[in-house]
């Protein structure tokens, strides 16, 4: 091999690897769109099911309807997006009351919606939530 011709995938390898990092970089900035997620709620009331799936005194995460939500021992339940505010990623995960975000490693208090670890900055949205005469529990909206 020449010596030109090594040279030059040196510079070639560098350049795309520059790249890829500057867009690694972007992708986290607090400066970028991306750093600052937009989390949906429900826009319209969701039923999430039996209201007794989600344990006294524990905490349930409803990945598919991106939301989270806590009871506590005396049956109060409260609901937050399971969205992460920093990139937008769901919560994958739920261990000792924290919320888990798999993108950057955010945790949150899914009782409070509080960012425990960064990168995020930004609290859980709170979701309104209630129970029905039936035992349902939905979240959204006029819940």
């Amino acid at each position: 091999m020449s010596g030109k011709a090594a040279a030059r995938r040196t510079v070639l390898k560098g350049a795309a690897l520059a790249g890829t990092a500057g867009l690694g970089v972007a992708a986290c900035s607090t400066e970028s769109k991306v750093g600052h997620a937009k989390t949906p709620t429900p826009t319209a009331p969701v039923d999430l099911g039996d209201a007794e799936a989600v344990p006294a005194d524990g905490v349930k995460l409803y990945r598919e309807e991106r939301l989270v939500v806590s009871r506590s021992a005396d049956g109060e339940y409260k609901a937050f997006s399971a969205q992460c505010t920093h990139a937008g990623c769901v919560l994958d995960k739920i261990e000792k009351d924290e919320g888990n975000c798999p993108c950057h490693g955010s945790r949150f208090d899914v009782r409070t919606g509080e960012v425990l670890k960064g990168p995020a900055t930004v609290p859980l949205p709170k979701v309104p939530v209630r129970t029905t005469k039936d035992g349902k529990l939905i979240a959204g909206p006029d819940a």
